[in-house]
């Protein structure tokens, strides 16, 4: 039987002005959190190398987890009373969750402060997405994001300790064919592992219309997988991909997204003759060496009910314990809006005090 140490409390930091006479999600810097990141499980069906050990984790019990209705009452919160427009579901591996259709449903039943259903995704390593993508899109599922770090079967094993690079496959083609465009692949680059793939996965993505997003190497994963000298930076992925394609900026405003997109155009080479022939968007999301936490607009709600304001966070808020307690929606709204008001400039990654987090990303939540 697994055990868990008691999460710390926190005191939260004064309560934020409101803006437009409600209260949202606004820190001491300006920024204003519009999207949310709801974990889901901290269980994943992957065990990838640099995420977790090959024997898993020490899975939270059951009843440290929130459950459906106070998932559902959590996220209500957020987007009728904190201004949340944007819901993106994630894990561990959100699909390990049996009830995501009807938390996926009860999610774009609310209305934004816009009038509107919120926008929902879905962040997965794709593994049975194909067979749950009709009730996904019925309950109103917008987008997907899939993890795809090497094209090559024997490379996807040794990464991910299981051999299901067929079953990833199936489930991209599976979300192109829906329609839920752009449907985005994630990969990322770790020195030595699968820098070579680089090109491939840009070749494979422009061939089936999605967009590929290139991801540096962050400090969460086990504490000995990652070193800040050894890392494979955006640079060095352009430097790769301007092997193979003509990339320019594109034009499209980045805002508030953490991908930096090229316009990506193939060029004819001997192994890939019609290469010429593909276009599109490639994205870069240089989180450690071109950090965008000035236009953060992100909150994030962990399986166990905790509030994050930044994956690298080193302290967090239970609403989950406040909930239980008794607290009511307007009680809940103001402690969250106040953990968020003492957002931190930025992750710190570069400073030489940097210190990874407690949490694993599984437990986070991507």
């Amino acid at each position: 039987m697994t055990t868990q140490l008691p999460l710390p409390r926190f005191q939260a930091a004064p309560p934020p002005p409101r803006i437009d006479g409600a209260t949202k999600l606004v820190d001491t810097y300006g920024r204003v959190a519009r999207d949310m990141r709801v974990s889901l499980t901290d269980r994943c069906n992957l065990r990838c190398t640099y995420c977790m050990p090959a024997e898993g984790l020490e899975w939270l019990p059951t009843e440290l987890a929130l459950t459906d209705a106070e998932t559902i009452r959590l996220i209500t919160i957020a987007v009728e009373k904190l201004g949340i427009r944007q819901v993106r579901f994630t894990g561990g591996e959100p699909l390990l969750r049996k009830s995501l259709a009807d938390i996926i449903a009860a999610t774009t039943a609310l209305r934004t402060d816009e009038g509107v259903a919120p926008a929902t995704a879905l962040t997965t390593n794709g593994l049975g997405l194909d067979r749950r993508l009709p009730a996904l899109i019925s309950a109103g599922l917008d987008r997907v994001n899939i993890s795809l770090d090497t094209l090559d079967r024997e490379r996807y094993h040794r990464l991910t300790r299981r051999d299901r690079l067929a079953d990833v496959l199936t489930a991209i083609d599976a979300t192109i064919d829906a329609g839920l465009h752009p449907v985005k692949l994630n990969s990322v680059i770790m020195p030595g592992v699968n820098e070579d793939d680089i090109v491939p996965l840009a070749n494979f993505a422009l061939s089936k219309g999605a967009q590929l997003r290139f991801i540096e190497q962050m400090p969460l994963g086990p504490r000995d997988k990652w070193r800040r000298e050894d890392m494979v930076t955006a640079d060095e992925i352009l430097e790769h991909l301007r092997t193979a394609f003509d990339l320019t900026p594109a034009e499209e405003p980045r805002g508030a997204a953490p991908a930096a997109l090229w316009r990506a155009r193939s060029r004819t080479t001997d192994g890939d003759p019609g290469g010429a022939d593909k276009q599109g968007l490639i994205g870069v999301i240089a989180t450690v060496t071109r950090p965008f936490c000035g236009d953060c607009d992100r909150t994030r709600l962990t399986t166990d009910g905790a509030i994050r304001t930044c994956l690298f966070s080193r302290s967090e808020t239970s609403l989950r314990d406040l909930m239980r307690s008794g607290a009511s929606d307007d009680e809940l709204a103001a402690v969250w809006a106040g953990a968020m008001w003492g957002k931190l400039p930025g992750h710190g990654i570069d400073d030489p005090g940097f210190l990874q987090p407690d949490r694993l990303m599984s437990a986070i939540g991507g």
